[in-house]
């Protein structure tokens, strides 16, 4: 149990995610949750970075909520924007590689967009709610050699912009301004406020 927050506010929780790290954050500060990872399919699309992590949270908070009905589920989706440019996990070695050429010796964003959302079939009505952190993360300069030896780690192959900052990567970075656990993939203060609004009365929405 969380001490900062209401039984009420923490009660029925899921966690849209089969991230390790999010269900180690949330469990880190109390919070019992069910984890059921989201079917919600990710879509590239146009339009800004920011856009798209609000939608891919939101989809994957509605898709589980509407299996979980009054469940307050919790979705979040995590990007690393570099020249505005998105990058997601890559699918390979070489897509990895070329992900933290471009990271290194510069600073990137991070962004990791918050879902709330809870289905009710009596009335038929879905609540949700969505917020963004952002964090600016800097690289020293990498040689290739260090690029190839934390490939070989198998640490970039699951997460955007192929680096963990609680992995081996934390020797490349110089600084953060921001949420560090954003970086991770769940902003906790955020989150925290999230719940404490969402109790507190109505959360953006809509019907369904």
């Amino acid at each position: 149990m969380n001490p900062f927050l209401s039984a009420r506010a923490q009660a029925g929780l899921v966690l849209a995610s089969a991230s390790p790290r999010r269900r180690e954050l949330l469990a880190g500060l109390g919070f019992a949750c069910e984890v059921l990872p989201s079917a919600y399919r990710e879509e590239n699309g146009e339009g800004a970075p920011e856009a798209a992590a609000r939608r891919h949270a939101l989809g994957k908070a509605r898709e589980v909520a509407r299996r979980r009905p009054g469940a307050l589920v919790i979705g979040a989706d995590t990007l690393v924007v570099a020249d505005g440019r998105s990058l997601g996990k890559p699918a390979d070695a070489d897509a990895a590689r070329a992900m933290l050429r471009a990271l290194a010796g510069r600073a990137h964003e991070v962004m990791t967009a918050v879902a709330l959302a809870r289905w009710d079939p009596a009335p038929g009505r879905l609540r949700e709610a969505a917020d963004l952190s952002r964090t600016v993360v800097r690289f020293r300069d990498l040689a290739a050699a260090e690029i190839e030896a934390y490939l070989a780690t198998g640490e970039p192959f699951d997460k955007a912009g192929a680096y963990g900052i609680q992995g081996h990567a934390a020797q490349f970075v110089t600084g953060i301004e921001g949420c560090y656990f954003n970086v991770m993939g769940l902003p906790l203060e955020l989150l925290t406020r999230m719940l404490r609004d969402w109790e507190r009365g109505p959360a953006r929405g809509g019907t369904a």
